[in-house]
């Protein structure tokens, strides 16, 4: 089964859903161009699997790529299971996994509907190794270290 990128997201403030955009540029040590969560630390980039995201559907909540503030929803890729460390080829750029997870400090709104949320269990984090632009439909490859 191949793994690939669902959707790309971006969002000017932190704290709120992303949106929806065409493709994403990524640059070394800061993260998305134009993104909130860009900067000089390691959680430039988050993920979280389409079936992460079914899950909380599947509650009968209307929640789509983004809605979680992740900036790239991808399938066929058991994200909470990478190694801190790994590294993921995306069209042209590179990602390291720099965190699984995270700790949910207010309850956002997806958790005020449904009870739970998703994205602090089962998101990850990431820091831009290499340059590049991600769209959706883009492979992801796991490199072997």
């Amino acid at each position: 089964m191949s793994a690939y990128i669902i959707a790309t997201c971006t969002s000017k403030n932190k704290g709120e859903r992303k949106t929806q955009v065409a493709q994403v540029e990524l640059k070394p040590d800061h993260g998305i161009v134009g993104d909130a969560h860009a900067g000089d630390w390691h959680r430039q980039i988050s993920l979280l699997a389409t079936e992460s995201i079914a899950k909380m559907q599947a509650l009968g909540l209307d929640v789509d790529s983004g809605d979680f503030a992740e900036n790239l929803t991808t399938s066929g890729i058991d994200l909470v299971n990478l190694p801190i460390g790994t590294h993921l080829k995306i069209g042209g750029t590179l990602l390291e996994v720099t965190q699984i997870g995270k700790e949910c400090h207010n309850r956002c709104a997806i958790y005020e509907q449904a009870g739970d949320c998703v994205m602090p269990k089962e998101g990850i984090f990431a820091k831009v190794i290499e340059s590049g632009v991600i769209k959706p439909g883009d492979d992801i490859q796991r490199l072997e270290s």
